[in-house]
């Protein structure tokens, strides 16, 4: 059902969550992938380690390709990141001109990508990215859901 690469993709990102979660850090991680599938970027939550807002794993994970292609313009590129993405990550997904997004778990309090939102589709943009939703939600979901449940 999914492509095979998104799925690889995800698998890595789910590595990343897991050494988020284990950090103290929301278990969120993400990859970048070129057009022929390959990794150049990835990165996981690091708000609570670095003391930095904007250290969501999809603008780290951009921030990573963006200095291994020289290019602020991932065009051609695709990023998949194991939750859906918030306002903040989604304005980043088009301000990098990322071409494809895949996410696994969506967000229903704060997704900015088909649940609460839809930025990186909204036609009044200049930009706009394909999305592929549900790759590897439950193990996700589930790394999202221990992660909350070991804080209540």
């Amino acid at each position: 059902m999914f492509d095979p690469a998104d799925v690889a993709a995800m698998d890595r990102a789910l590595v990343l969550a897991a050494a988020a979660g284990r950090s103290g850090d929301v278990p969120v991680g993400a990859v970048v992938t070129d057009a022929a599938g390959t990794a150049i970027g990835g990165g996981r939550n690091l708000r609570e380690l670095q003391h930095d807002p904007t250290a969501h794993a999809e603008v780290v994970a951009l921030r990573a390709a963006a200095a291994a292609l020289g290019s602020w313009n991932l065009e051609g590129c695709t990023l998949v990141v194991t939750l859906e993405p918030c306002v903040m990550c989604a304005g980043a997904v088009l301000q990098s001109r990322v071409s494809r997004l895949v996410f696994g778990a969506w967000d229903a309090k704060a997704g900015a990508a088909g649940s609460v939102y839809d930025v990186v589709r909204d036609r009044r943009l200049p930009h706009r990215a394909e999305v592929v939703a549900g790759v590897r939600e439950a193990e996700a979901s589930a790394l999202l859901r221990a992660f909350f449940d070991a804080r209540r």
